[in-house]
């Protein structure tokens, strides 16, 4: 390999691991530090600020709030990773879904599970969320639809159902199973999904019993007569080491057991959806009184120019761009040598292109929950890693077919003056390849602004923590304050990149100076 090859390879991988070390700082915390996971639905997110808002005056350092990690397979691999130190999950889905049995019938079975794993369950907080079906009160009345059953006997209803309930081990397959439905449901946000059944879209959704659009838009819950769904009582799922590190903490979150019941946890839910107050505001207000008075205080619902520009906006900006473009920058320190290694053998660029075709081709989720197994970490790393890998394509081909369109009257015009194969590369062909190769990079810029917003699933921050949130609430107002950012960002870029192929228009186009006569 030549001289230049190795340098511009020692400084992808001298970037890239300013870039692990940043974000693997980044993701743990000091051992000081609570670090408190949610999921994305309302109800986890005012849960996971009420954890840590307990317990933020016994820690050494303000706690760290992972907001909206995806489904239960995320959030549970981030805490048995070690990523976070707790979340609140329900007993159903521990034993369903984590265990992969039977429900247990005591939290002492549970945790007896548990230890292998370094899990354990504690602090019931008063509350049974459990899952249900529900379809508009009046297509309810209409056709005597009060069960199950009932629904079962009514195959040309349309069910909406959220995708998590639909791939889950007590969800979707497993009712069907149990009732005799023969529908095929339409997988949908659950967020979504009210919007849907109130559009008359489809007719019956899977719901939390303690959701607070259920009565806000008179839907009818259907009775589960053949006792299919078990008990989801609200717990704190949580590291076993937990306890002995920050035994203040935790002898503060004891506190909260029983204090949460149905209708105080219906009453904050609807404070988030209805009125669109912050979820930190909510978990303040519980726990500052009672909740009959949280319920009862009203505050101005925000406006999209408050949302727009939030106190979060330059935050999740800068994270936004610190994602975009440290991936983007380490993809091009990394395929561009490798593409101009690859290029004179033509079943190696083949292959080679090929890999990096299928990695476009696997989805960001996937991706990033298979990362977040390897890694042992959420946030900015495996962001980065997926954002880079998404972004070697379109880098890696440009710069082929920018070296393939050279004409070869110019290669052997090089050779021809004695030029070496490096000089002739760094001379020759990759001036005339810039052009081309600078579209790559424009358009991996593009794919990577759009792509990290997913990153928020897993705790990275950007734009997408807006878009993510804005799902879970079903907050239209959200969705554009976080999707809005996201386009004038890439807008940005792209001018930025316009800009630079004008310059570079005109310098190829400026006269040469002519040589002095002899």
């Amino acid at each position: 390999m030549c001289l230049p090859h190795r340098r511009i390879l020692r400084a992808a991988l001298l970037l890239f691991a300013i870039a692990w070390l940043g974000a693997a700082a980044s993701a743990q915390p000091g051992e000081g530090t609570l670090r408190v996971g949610s999921k994305r639905f309302t109800e986890s997110y005012i849960l996971a600020e009420l954890l840590a808002q307990t317990a933020a005056p016994h820690t050494a350092s303000p706690p760290v709030v992972r907001q909206g990690l995806g489904n239960t397979a995320i959030v549970y691999e981030a805490l048995r990773s070690g990523a976070i130190d707790l979340y609140a999950e329900y007993t159903g889905t521990i034993a369903l879904e984590i265990l992969k049995g039977s429900p247990a019938e005591t939290r002492e079975a549970m945790n007896t599970a548990l230890a292998p794993l370094g899990l354990g369950v504690a602090i019931p907080l008063g509350f049974n969320d459990g899952y249900a079906l529900a379809v508009r009160a009046a297509d309810a009345e209409r056709l005597g639809l009060r069960t199950l059953s009932d629904l079962a006997k009514h195959p040309e209803l349309k069910l909406g159902l959220s995708n998590e309930f639909i791939g889950r081990a007590d969800g979707w397959k497993g009712l069907a199973t149990r009732y005799g439905f023969t529908q095929t449901p339409t997988g949908l946000d659950h967020g979504l999904a009210y919007e849907a059944v109130a559009a008359k879209q489809i007719d019956a959704i899977d719901i939390y019993t303690t959701d607070a659009k259920i009565d806000h838009l008179g839907l009818g819950v259907l009775e589960d007569d053949k006792k299919y769904f078990p008990r989801y009582d609200a717990v704190v799922l949580y590291r076993l080491d937990l306890p002995a590190r920050l035994p203040k903490a935790w002898a503060a979150l004891q506190a909260l057991e029983g204090r949460i019941d149905e209708r105080a946890m219906i009453a904050m839910n609807a404070r988030a959806e209805l009125q669109s107050v912050p979820f930190d505001a909510i978990a303040r207000d519980f726990l500052a009184s009672t909740g009959e008075k949280a319920q009862q205080s009203r505050e101005p619902r925000r406006g999209f120019i408050a949302k727009l520009f939030g106190p979060d906006l330059w935050q999740l900006a800068r994270q936004h761009l610190l994602l975009v473009a440290v991936s983007v920058g380490v993809a091009i320190l990394i395929g561009v040598p490798l593409a101009i290694l690859v290029f004179p053998h033509v079943r190696l660029r083949a292959l080679v292109l090929g890999l990096a075709s299928i990695l476009q081709t696997v989805p960001s989720l996937a991706l990033l929950a298979v990362l977040i197994s390897l890694l042992g970490a959420i946030g900015a790393l495996p962001a980065l890693i997926a954002l880079t890998l998404y972004s070697l394509l379109p880098i890696m081909r440009n710069t082929v077919t920018g070296l393939a369109e050279v004409p070869n009257g110019l290669r052997m015009a090089g050779t021809a003056l004695g030029m070496t194969p490096p000089q002739s590369l760094r001379l020759v062909l990759l001036p005339l390849a810039l052009p081309t190769l600078l579209a790559g990079a424009r358009t991996a810029t593009a794919i990577a602004i759009g792509t990290a917003t997913i990153a928020a699933f897993i705790g990275a921050g950007g734009f997408g923590e807006r878009i993510v949130t804005g799902l879970a609430l079903n907050d239209r107002e959200l969705l554009v304050a976080g999707a809005l950012p996201a386009a004038a960002l890439a807008l940005l870029s792209e001018g930025i990149f316009e800009l630079v192929e004008m310059l570079m228009r005109r310098r190829r186009q400026a006269p040469q100076p002519s040589s002095p006569p002899p």
